[in-house]
């Protein structure tokens, strides 16, 4: 069995993001889905198990905001965040969140010899500045499994724009001010001559993560 693992699409399922799920038998999705389109669409390739995001809003009131199932063998559960999985994270084989759109994979050891995998695939939505675009890849065998983490490439468009630190720091600090004034993004662009793409992710980082510090959105940011 092989299972497809993805979150934080965030609207944005790529043709590449498709392409590598082919052949998957489940499909299990870490949240920020955004729309069910997203969901429809990864539907028609298998079977899907998605829980709800911090950005997931009416239409995903269907979603459940943690799951805890058994698949190909495996005792799985889900979460969007990692501090919503259960504290006993020794019962499972896979334990999948997101959120941080940062691709993360560590192993738990349990007395006893039972281990296991605590994965975060990333994000494959929309690019965060040097963040690679990933998700990852899951193959149970007669005993155990393997994940193999899939890294696409960005386009053109989302590529990073030129800033040193100190710049970059005065103007997410910028941003988020005229932000809090209720400045629209194309507003704080234009005002104040700045990328567009980098006003938009700051200003969305800002907003889905409330209390977030300067420090806390480059981190975010991959930076």
């Amino acid at each position: 069995m092989i299972l497809g693992i993805l979150s934080d699409t965030h609207d944005l399922l790529r043709p590449e993001v498709l392409s590598a799920l082919r052949g998957c038998d489940a499909i299990l999705h870490g949240g920020d889905v955004s729309h069910r389109p997203v969901l429809d669409q990864l539907e028609a390739l298998a079977p899907v198990k998605a829980v709800r995001g911090n950005n997931d809003r009416d239409w995903a009131e269907e979603l459940p905001l943690t799951l805890d199932f058994e698949l190909g063998g495996l005792r799985i559960c889900m979460a969007h965040k990692k501090k919503d999985l259960p504290a006993r994270l020794s019962d499972y084989d896979l334990a999948v969140c997101g959120h941080t759109h940062q691709y993360a994979a560590n192993w738990i050891e349990a007395p006893g010899g039972r281990r296991t995998l605590v994965l975060n695939p990333g994000s494959c939505g929309p690019r965060r500045f040097l963040q690679p675009i990933t998700l990852a890849r899951l193959t149970v065998q007669p005993v155990g499994f393997t994940v193999e983490r899939i890294d696409l490439p960005h386009s053109a468009a989302e590529a990073v724009p030129h800033t040193a630190g100190a710049d970059l720091r005065q103007q997410i600090e910028l941003v988020v001010r005229e932000t809090q004034r209720g400045q629209s993004v194309d507003a704080i662009a234009r005002r104040h001559g700045l990328d567009r793409a980098l006003v938009e992710q700051i200003a969305r980082l800002y907003v889905t993560h409330p209390g977030v510090t300067t420090d806390g959105i480059m981190t975010k940011m991959g930076l």
